[in-house]
């Protein structure tokens, strides 16, 4: 995935569906200088991680 595209789901009124590694995850920030995010693991509301964007995936499916 690419910076302004973790941007645009962060401001978008859907909620898209973003993996990190497979994992449903909520991007909660996004570092633009070092092209990292701050996500948890979604529904369980785990520990933040700070991941790569580059890893992240887009599922094409929105939750409601």
């Amino acid at each position: 995935m690419n910076l302004d595209r973790v941007k645009e789901i962060m401001f978008s009124d859907q909620e898209v569906a973003v993996h990190y590694h497979g994992i449903p995850v909520w991007i909660e920030s996004v570092d633009e200088t070092s092209n990292n995010a701050v996500v948890s693991e979604r529904g369980i509301h785990s520990e933040r991680q700070i991941v790569p964007i580059r890893d992240m995936e887009e599922t094409g499916k929105y939750y409601t």
